[in-house]
Formats: C-alpha cells, structure tokens, sequence
C-alpha cells in the first residue's frame, strides 16, 4: 500500500468534524476494518457510495463489512457479461441480495421513448430490451429491475397514452413473469430533474400496475422523486403498498443520504418495519461530503434511521 500525503484545509477539517458528530462508536470499530452488524432493513448502496475504497468489487466487500446486504446498479446491463458474473459471484459471496438495475435505459437528451405515442415503433423496441434484460437478471440473480414508462407525447391525449402504456407494461408483464423477475415502474419528479416524464407519482404508477393487473409489474417507490412531486409519503404508500416492488430513499432537496434534507426517514423506517418490509431499499443519492468522511457519514446516517 502506497500512503499519500494530504494537506487538510479548514473546510475539510470542519467536513469531517460534522461528519464525526454523527458516527456512533461502532462505526469507528468499522474505520479500522472490523465487521459491523447487519442492519435491520436491506438498504442497498452502488458503485460510487464508497467509491475511496476502490473499484466495484472492492466496494461490494466494504459495504458488506459494514453491515450492508444488498446492492443495486442502474448500469449493470450495459456491463460486460465477465463483470455481471463476476460482480453476481461478489454478492453471493457476501450473503448479499442484488436490488434494480435499469431493464431499458431512456435516452434522456432526446426524451424517448414515447410508449404512448400512435406509432408502436418504440413500445416495440422497448418489450425487446425488455427480453434482453431478462438474461442480466438470472445472471445477476436480480429479482426487480427498473423500468422508465418514457416521456409524454404531446401529440396524444393524456388517457390514450395511459391506455397504451398500460397495453405495453401488459405485454412486458407477459414476457417477464414466467421467469420469476418483477420490473418496477419509477415515477420521476418533473419539477427538478426530468421535466416531460410520463409517469410522475406513485399514485399513477399504481393506476398503471391495477391496470396491467401482472404480478410481473409493480411500482418502484423513490422517495427523493415523490416528496419533490406530492410528499404525503407514508400514506401514499399505504394506499399504493400492494403494488410498491421497490422503495429508494434519497432526501430532499439535493439527493443525499437520509438526514441531510427534510424527509422524516425515521417516521418511515418505522413504518416499513411495521409492514414487515423485507425488500430491498435502494439508496439512489450521493454522498453529502466527498471522500471517506463522507462515507463515513453515509454510514452513520443509516445507522440513526435503522435504529428507529
């Protein structure tokens, strides 16, 4: 191991003072290697969430050591199959569940697809990715991957590309039940990130899931998205609970980890252990501070909301 030297300036100095403030004692027996306990609920980091540790396996192995027990990662499909496999080894290894990937990435800069457009052109192109994706999830024994219902046309009326769009989630149900994986729908805020979506709250994503009516397609749950579009969170997802497959979190503003924004992660925590939630819950955000005190804080961050 080569050491490096550092000079700390005073603003990385307070970082890691505020991050300090909320590490627990057992969290400094994790900074120097030890094992954590496992947390209660199966909250699932990606690359990037301790990205000082090294590269995607190696960060596989530090979540695990600190007590994390599933994983997600949006660009698993667009690996090489030798990295699918290799991470899929990594995670069985380590006793972790993988969570989401993305089954059919969106072209964002163009705003496609339009699955509610009146050519089928791309609903066509999209149930064929839709297959594909089916062979990334055996490999990574993914049981939810993330579907993206594309963006509105403002050429057709709002119920007929909800009719469409229900006709296709239908059809990609079909093709994806028999191998026991669900694909969950994500709603995504329109007022910060991703003006023109079609789907925008969970409570549309459950009208598209009722309507589909597949166990094969249900709605995933962002919590970072939801509280931006309407809040109201803990009774959306009672009203919507049977057909949630998937929850992240992500705090609001900025899609940090829990406590950094005004989300009450710990009221719904408690209410996701009183479901008896056993799924996983994607963490979809950044870290507030960059580098290791940083993801210090990430830790330390999930240990306050678990322990509620």
């Amino acid at each position: 191991m080569i050491a490096t030297r550092r000079t700390l300036s005073r603003r990385t100095l307070l970082a890691a003072g505020a991050a300090a403030a909320l590490v627990p004692a057992g969290i400094a027996a994790q900074r120097r290697g030890g094992n954590a306990a496992r947390f209660a609920l199966g909250y699932a980091p990606h690359e990037g969430s301790f990205a000082s540790r090294g590269g995607l396996i190696e960060q596989i192995a530090y979540a695990a050591d600190q007590g994390f027990t599933a994983w997600e990662d949006n660009e698993a499909a667009a690996r090489p199959v030798a990295q699918q496999e290799q991470m899929a080894r990594a995670l069985a290894q380590r006793g972790m569940t993988m969570g989401v990937f993305v089954a059919s990435m969106p072209q964002w800069a163009k705003s496609r697809p339009l699955l509610g457009a009146t050519d089928g052109a791309e609903r066509e192109a999209f149930l064929a990715d839709i297959r594909a994706a089916i062979d990334v999830a055996k490999r990574l024994n993914a049981k939810r991957m993330t579907v993206v219902t594309g963006f509105m046309d403002p050429k057709v009326p709002l119920d007929i590309q909800t009719a469409r769009v229900i006709d296709v989630m239908r059809r990609a149900g079909d093709i994806v039940a028999p191998s026991g994986v669900a694909m969950v729908m994500e709603p995504l805020n329109t007022r910060t990130n991703h003006p023109g979506v079609y789907m925008q709250t969970i409570a549309q994503g459950y009208a598209v899931a009722r309507g589909a009516n597949s166990p094969a397609v249900k709605v995933l749950a962002d919590l970072y998205h939801e509280q931006i579009q309407s809040g109201n969170l803990i009774p959306t997802l009672a009203t919507c609970w049977n057909e949630i497959g998937y929850i992240q979190f992500g705090d609001n503003p900025g899609r940090k980890e829990p406590t950094t924004g005004e989300v009450n992660f710990v009221s719904v925590v408690k209410w996701l252990k009183a479901q008896r939630y056993t799924g996983v819950i994607g963490m979809e955000h950044g870290n507030s501070i960059v580098g290791r005190a940083g993801e210090d804080r990430l830790i330390a961050a999930y240990r306050a909301i678990d322990a509620a």
